[in-house]
């Protein structure tokens, strides 16, 4: 032993040493990578939907013009256990990102920045004493438009304030989340990553193949835009595609059915061009959606 440990220690000490001037000499705080470290690509972990959904949707020439997508809904959701009526607006564009704050980048020669699609869904819902807001934001990365990479939500209205963020590190989701209500306060928690969001299937159903008229099963998380912190229920639900019949919508369009679980199913129609936007939507909790218009346009420079 008294050999072995001759041996081993100069070793060990050399390593520690070398380890130590390379940390000197690199300039950088201990506790922080360089940027570039961090663009590890983990493998979608839906990508055994692809079969089913073009990875390529969101490559389209048509994002890269300079603007955005602003659909604008008429919409209902029950709240109060009455239905509500609203205006409900939807934004897609294409923005670039940087992998050491996670967020839009305002330096475009960064080494760690990627494209994505951001989803933005506002509304302001009346009721008889004070009204509701909520913004939920959606982030894909570009060449991935089914998988989820980050999500923000909050809820406003005279009772109190609720914030969630859902972001992807790769092996598993993490969420953050502040309520006002009690029993859910301020915590965190971790989800699967292998599942899609409901609050995001206006946009990843876009990517479906349609004219294979796939159906499948997959893993969903509950709509998260609401005013509640509580765990996400999980589903195990039943997508099925269709051709629309002309009493369902105005235009031709593909009708996207998810069967949550036996009681619960949500209806979509999308347009059959691209880049096959949602024309309407009828879920099993009351929301609905009915596209009033579409364009794209600047909305920051208004």
């Amino acid at each position: 032993m008294p050999v072995s440990r001759r041996r081993i220690f100069p070793a060990l000490l050399t390593s520690i040493s070398v380890l130590l001037l390379f940390q000197g000499c690199s300039g950088q705080d201990a506790d922080r990578q360089p940027a570039t470290s961090r663009l590890i690509q983990f493998p979608n972990a839906l990508s055994a939907l692809n079969v089913h959904f073009n990875p390529e949707w969101a490559m389209d020439k048509l994002w890269e013009d300079g603007l955005a997508e602003v659909a604008t809904y008429e919409a209902e959701r029950v709240i109060y256990k009455k239905m509500r009526r609203f205006e409900l607006t939807q934004i897609t564009v294409k923005e670039e990102f940087n992998q050491e704050f996670n967020v839009k980048t305002d330096a475009y020669e960064r080494p760690d920045e990627f494209p994505v699609l951001k989803v933005n869904q506002f509304c302001r819902i009346p009721t008889d004493q004070y009204p509701y807001h909520f913004l939920t934001s959606l982030f894909f990365r570009r060449d991935q438009p089914v998988a989820l990479h980050k999500l923000t939500t909050s809820s406003q209205e005279w009772c109190g304030t609720t914030f969630k963020a859902i972001t992807d590190d790769g092996e598993q989701y993490t969420e953050v989340y502040n309520s006002y209500w009690d029993g859910q306060g301020a915590g965190q928690r971790q989800l699967r990553r292998n599942a899609l969001f409901e609050d995001a299937l206006p946009y990843t159903l876009r990517a479906l193949r349609f004219e294979a008229r796939p159906s499948f099963s997959t893993n969903i998380f509950e709509l998260q835009q609401t005013s509640q912190a509580k765990a996400p229920v999980s589903y195990q639900a039943q997508v099925q595609v269709a051709e629309a019949t002309a009493a369902e919508t105005t235009r031709p369009a593909w009708r996207v059915s998810v069967q949550l679980d036996k009681e619960k199913q949500n209806i979509y129609w999308f347009d059959r061009e691209y880049p096959n936007v949602l024309l309407r939507q009828t879920t099993w909790d009351g929301r609905t959606l009915q596209l009033k218009q579409v364009r794209r346009y600047a909305y920051w420079t208004h």
